[in-house]
């Protein structure tokens, strides 16, 4: 039995299903953030695969353009996650909690 491209993007979009229920239905900013990444993550597994099944240029070399995509979208989702823990980490210290319910009273 071989793995198809389908299988690769049924996982993905269970993925990133999962993620997006999560970040909807969750109210701890801690998991909302790891929902975030689950997502960004989905999206990585889609770009390697249409990458692994494009086919080579009349070279012969297969152009890497999702690898690229994903380094790219890897180094956003580490950017977001230290900024997130900082603002987590403010909020935990103003107001001793980490809903996201409470995130709107930083402003005071």
């Amino acid at each position: 039995m071989t793995i198809q491209i389908s299988h690769y993007l049924i996982l993905s979009a269970l993925l990133f299903s999962i993620g997006a229920a999560g970040f909807l239905v969750r109210r701890n900013s801690l998991v909302a953030l790891m929902c975030i990444e689950l997502m960004l993550n989905a999206v990585n597994l889609t770009l390697i695969a249409f990458n692994r099944w494009m086919p080579a240029n009349a070279g012969g070399a297969v152009p890497h353009h999702g690898h690229v995509f994903a380094f790219f979208v890897i180094a956003v989702a580490a950017a977001e996650a230290a900024l997130g823990l900082a603002i987590v980490l403010s909020l935990y210290r103003i107001r001793k909690v980490v809903r996201t319910d409470d995130a709107n009273l930083m402003k005071e």
